[in-house]
């Protein structure tokens, strides 16, 4: 169905004259008389009876008047739905507990009005492909991985250092220290089950291994961070990499340590990445946000992965 012949119909009947609903849909009579004739046409029925005072709606009209207006009103809203601004910035945070949550927490604080829809995709490959398609309009995610350059319509700004730390229980040997150096680390069992080969933080720790020479170990099904966390508590010769801006929860009995890494401290990058003709007002208004709240990278003293640097 013709939505500018609907359009047009409610028109007639709202102002009562073929001419009048001309005037207000800026076209000619003739024009609007050929829509409604088109309409009638499609619905088999007649909708106006032409009389000395205009034009006055037919039985058939009457009933259809209100559904034409309901019509009008779903395509409006359907039009909203997708236009810049009208809808919720959708934005991929990888997890609910992590950094980059943080990051998106400070910024609805900073920004009540703005409408968000927070979403956590796996791995850079299924977030990129939902950037290029429009599914969201932004992503968290450290770039570019060694021999997966991002595409030539995404875009990539780095927002966030994220320094690791090392987490133990009471009964760890590096449990009493203040901070422990990456040389200190040698030897140590560090246990960290989320790591999952062919992502961008796989990338990254086996950057850190090969490095340093850590003993990382991804080994065991994944449980979550409440399993890791007990894990790390009851067994003295484990331990696992946290960011300070982890938000984790633990009972008072586990006595967990954490303690900062130095010389150098390993950090976590983080880039906002969207697609460069995205076109959603509140996209901008993020990257100011970031841009205004992030901190300096390649600070002295820590470390990253060349393929971060070279990006």
């Amino acid at each position: 169905m013709d939505l500018e012949a609907v359009r047009t119909f409610v028109a007639v009947a709202e102002a009562g004259q073929f001419q009048e609903a001309a005037a207000e849909l800026a076209v000619t009579q003739q024009a609007v008389s050929k829509r409604v004739a088109t309409l009638e046409r499609d619905l088999g029925v007649r909708l106006f009876t032409r009389t000395p005072r205009g034009a006055e709606l037919t039985i058939d009209g009457q009933a259809f008047l209100p559904h034409a207006r309901e019509l009008l009103r779903v395509a409006e809203r359907a039009v909203a739905s997708v236009r810049p601004g009208g809808r919720p910035l959708r934005v991929d945070v990888i997890a609910s507990r992590g950094a980059t949550s943080g990051l998106m927490r400070g910024f609805h604080q900073a920004h009540p009005e703005i409408e968000l829809d927070v979403v956590m995709l796996f791995d850079i490959e299924q977030a990129v492909a939902a950037i290029r398609s429009g599914v969201i309009d932004a992503s968290f995610r450290a770039v570019a991985m060694p021999g997966r350059p991002l595409p030539e319509d995404v875009e990539s700004v780095r927002v966030l250092d994220e320094p690791l730390q090392l987490l133990t229980g009471p009964a760890h040997a590096l449990a009493g220290a203040r901070s422990v150096t990456v040389a200190q680390l040698v030897g140590h069992r560090i246990w960290m089950p989320g790591i999952v080969p062919g992502t961008e933080w796989g990338a990254y720790y086996d950057d850190l291994v090969a490095e340093f020479g850590l003993t990382i170990e991804a080994t065991g099904p994944n449980f979550g961070s409440d399993v890791l966390i007990d894990s790390v508590a009851d067994t003295p010769a484990l331990a696992t990499f946290m960011s300070e801006r982890t938000r984790l929860v633990w009972p008072a009995d586990h006595g967990l340590r954490r303690i900062p890494v130095t010389d150098p401290t390993p950090v976590y990058p983080h880039s906002l990445l969207w697609r460069r003709d995205n076109p959603h007002p509140a996209l901008a208004t993020l990257r100011a946000y970031l841009a205004a709240t992030a901190a300096g990278h390649e600070t002295a003293g820590t470390w990253v992965p060349d393929w971060t640097i070279r990006r």
